[in-house]
This record gives C-alpha cells, structure tokens and sequence, in this order.
C-alpha cells in the first residue's frame, strides 16, 4: 500500500524485470548488470505513453500528462546505477501536447454562475487548460538518489508516490500528477517485528504552481473582478508526509494504515513545528481561531485492506478527513463532516486453463461532501481558504484525479493470464457535486448535474520482452460543465450534451 515498489528486495528477486523467470539469486549477481567489484549498472526499460482525446480532455493517474484535447506523448528511459548501498536512478520524462482549443466553462452561464464557480478556481490551482498552443516539458521523471541500509532507505526522489489500497484512486497520494521533489526515509521491505510487520514512509517536498492563469481571468461580474491572483512570492509550497502500514501477526492478510499531509506556503513557516505537523496537538472547538493551524492545509486518512488467503478476493477501504484539528469528540459527533472515503473489491475466479483468472473489480470514491454546512463555506477537499493553491502540483491534485466535491464508480471485468490481460470497465463520474448543490440548490434548479458515462475496452498483453497495453474509452458528458439553456414552456429540457474518443496505448521494453 506504500509505492513505489522495490522488487528485488520486497520479493527477495535477482531481477526487478524479469522476476518471474529469476528466483533466490543475490543482489550482488543479478543478471543483466554488470559488476564491477561492487558497481551495478542496468539500463531502464524505455517507456513511451499516448493519448488522444478526441473533442474534450478526460483521463487521471497519467503523472506529467495534462488536459490536452487532440494527441500528447510522454516518453522516459534511464539508467540505474548500484555501489554498496548508494543507489542512482536517473529516469527523466518528456512530455509533448498538442493542447487544441476544446469548449470549456460556459460564457452563456449566468454572471452569478461564474461569481461561484471562481469561489472553487480562487481556492485551488487547477487550470481547466494549460496555456494555449503545444507543449513540450522535460521533467525528472522518476529519478532517484538514495543510501540504503537493509529495509531502510533514505534520500531525494522525484518519484511518483502512491499511498492507501485504491486500485483506481487515493485520497491523498497517487500518480495523478507529476512528480514531486521530496527528501524521503522509507522501508524497502516489511519490517518484522514480534506483533507483526511494518511499512512506512516520511517525506518532506516541494510543491509547485501550474503558472497558469485560469481561463476567463478577467471576467468582471457587478464591477467586481472574480479572480483573486495568487501573490508571487507564494510560487511553491512546503509539504511534509507519513504514512504508515501495519499487517498483524495474528490475523493473516489483513492490512492497517496511517497517512498524514501537511502542506503551507514556504513564506509563512516560522518553527518547528511547521515542519512535520503530521500529529497536529493544536485541536480545540472550531469556534476558537488558531492562525498558526489555519495556514496550513491538512488531510489525513485511515484505511484497510483485507485479502483472502485461502482464495483471490480482496476488500479495502480508505476514510479521509479534510482538516487535522477537529477534536476525537467532534469527530464521533459528526464524522460525515468533511471527509472522503473509497470503497472497492476485487475477485479473481480460477478459469478452466491453467493460470487463468475472470477478474472482477469494483471501487467507489467521494469526495463530494453530504453536510449542508460544509458545502455552504465551500469547504471541499483538495481545496483551502488560505493555501489557495490548494493540494496540488504544477496544476493538477495529488490525490482524487477528478478533483474537489466530485465522486466516481468503477466497475471492470476482465480475463487474465499473467501478465496479459482483456477485458471491459465502466466507469461513472459525477464532477464537483459541492459546486452543483452549492449554486443550483438555492436557485431551485437541480437539473444540471455534471456527469461523465465512460465505458472502455482495456487490454495488456506480453510479447517476450515488449509490454502493450491499450484503452479505448467512450465518454458520454451530460450537462457538460453545469451547462443547459433554460425554455419557459418544458422544464426537463436536454442539458449541454457532449461526447469525446479516449484512446490509450502505452509500450514498455523490457532490455535484458
């Protein structure tokens, strides 16, 4: 539940690519590097990613990929190097998008729309486009410095990070963005103990702006500009991080964990405890102000995961709260206030064939809050009052990739067969709920819903050495954008209806 994985030594393999062919071999002779005396050497499987999206932008989890209509390509290869227990992973990334002009937040909208929907873009940096025009960024990638001591590891990474069991999503850390640079001191492997083992990860990074102004910026509603410019001396921002795993010893494929993010602007960190407010002690009512706490931006979680041993069934759960200084009290009170949870399962069935599986998943997320209260002050998750670039990097959430108040449903089916694998997913997506009820409630008007119906074919198959994988996605945008044009005369008119092509195909080769 803490990524990214360390093959060689969590499965005791000799080959982090080739591992189901390389069993008990030592670190020190692994096959395909080159020893020279203690130095290690391996080049880094070449990686190259595509999407095409036909009419809108749709996709998360793609690291460094932006919303792009029409084709972008991200490409990485690298070099791993080993001596002793000092490890260099240089793995950059470069990324080119060709970002044609799409439909986005409706001009049509009402004036009074736009007042509200800038209240969501002033608390947050999430840009609907990036720039105008083509792309091209070349970026660290999963790069990676560190000094290892048996489980332990420590170092500078600019690793994407993922924390928490979600297969589809994670509340706090997923690859959704690009990566980060952070200082790290992680386990490599479960760490046994007497009552069970452990995993864990600190870290301590830098989040970056996106630099882009949101579209319409200078949109004037009643002689009033509605956005509200980020100062320029808050261009990054400090974020510290645990999260922690626990497996008890005494109940056998069960997983507990821990996570924990404290971000604020580099401008205003003046002690100590700025630095690793994970267990924050400044709780009390939430109607005495605490200045030093409201600059900060927290979010936690707790989660679970639970895996059958006797089969290949899997259930998980994730539960978050928005906001580390509410008391134990009011939590039990109110735990609905301000949280975000994921749900999901998986269910391999044995096929008639040897090694081969039906796969069934499920996973629900939401991050749309259910209290009036909340949903009134604006209060989402990946957004904040005061950091008000919100939980994101270089424009995009860390977390939930479909953003703040928005929840998803994902179900797939698929045969499996090692490494390969064909099937069928559906997914349905509700976009930013708190913004809907927050604008269209109080006007009487609960027609326009912003949903996404996206259904998929999904395939991975292996050849030798060469990894394939493709998505083609079909999504059907009802109401795009809040969006329908308002008829006296026949209330359950069609909202601003859309559709786009999404397709996927990524290539990994594997060198020996």
């Amino acid at each position: 539940m803490i990524r990214p994985l360390y093959p060689t030594e969590a499965f005791n393999k000799s080959d982090p690519f080739h591992f189901e062919e390389n069993n008990e071999d030592s670190a020190l002779a692994e096959p395909g590097f080159q020893n020279f005396e203690k130095l290690n050497f391996k080049a880094l499987p070449p990686m190259i990613k595509s999407r095409y999206n036909s009419d809108l932008p749709f996709g998360i989890n793609d690291g460094q990929m932006i919303p792009n209509k029409g084709l972008q390509l991200n490409a990485s290869v690298g070099i791993y190097f080993e001596y002793g227990p000092l490890t260099l992973q240089l793995q950059p990334e470069i990324l080119h998008a060709g970002n044609q002009d799409f439909i986005g937040f409706p001009l049509d909208h009402w004036g009074s729309t736009w007042l509200q929907y800038f209240e969501w873009i002033n608390t947050s940096d999430i840009p609907e486009r990036f720039d105008r025009g083509a792309i091209t960024q070349l970026s660290l990638g999963q790069s990676s410095i560190r000094f290892n001591y048996k489980e332990y590891s420590i170092g500078i990474s600019n690793e994407n990070l993922w924390w928490g069991p979600g297969r589809k999503a994670s509340l706090l850390m997923s690859n959704n963005a690009p990566g980060f640079l952070h200082f790290t001191l992680n386990t490599r492997k479960p760490v046994q103990t007497v009552i069970g083992s452990f995993e864990g990860q600190i870290i301590a990074g830098q989040l970056r702006s996106s630099g882009v102004e949101p579209v319409n910026y200078d949109y004037v509603y009643t002689s009033t500009p509605l956005y509200v410019a980020k100062r320029p001396d808050e261009d990054w921002r400090y974020l510290s991080g645990l999260v922690l795993s626990y497996q008890p010893k005494w109940v056998p494929g069960l997983f507990l964990g821990f996570s924990s993010v404290s971000q604020m602007y580099h401008t205003d960190m003046n002690q100590f405890a700025d630095y690793l407010p994970v267990f924050n002690g400044e709780k009390g009512p939430e109607s005495i102000s605490k200045p030093n706490v409201d600059k900060r931006n927290q979010l936690s979680s707790g989660y679970f995961r639970w895996i059958n041993t006797n089969g290949h069934f899997e259930f998980y759960g994730e539960y978050g709260s928005n906001g580390n200084s509410r008391t134990f009290k009011d939590f039990l009170i109110n735990p609905d206030k301000n949280r975000a949870f994921i749900l999901g399962f998986t269910n391999l069935t044995p096929l008639k064939n040897k090694d081969e599986f039906l796969q069934m998943g499920m996973e629900i997320t939401q991050t749309g809050q259910t209290v009036r209260e909340v949903i009134l002050e604006r209060n989402s998750w990946y957004t904040h009052p005061y950091v008000r670039h919100g939980y994101t990097h270089k424009g995009q959430v860390l977390g939930f990739g479909y953003g703040p108040g928005s929840n998803a449903l994902t179900i797939d089916m698929a045969w499996v067969k090692n490494f390969n694998r064909l099937g069928f997913e559906f997914e349905y997506i509700n976009h930013n709920n708190d913004f809907y009820y927050k604008r269209f409630e109080e006007i009487k008007d609960l027609r326009r819903k912003y949903v996404d119906i996206a259904p998929s074919l999904i395939g991975e198959w292996r050849f030798d050495n060469l990894l394939l994988s493709a998505n083609f996605k079909y999504v059907t945008s009802l109401n795009y954008k809040w969006y329908l044009e308002n008829d006296p005369n026949d209330y359950f008119i069609p909202g601003l209806d859309k559709s786009t092509f999404v397709g996927n195909i990524g290539i990994t080769y594997l060198l020996k």
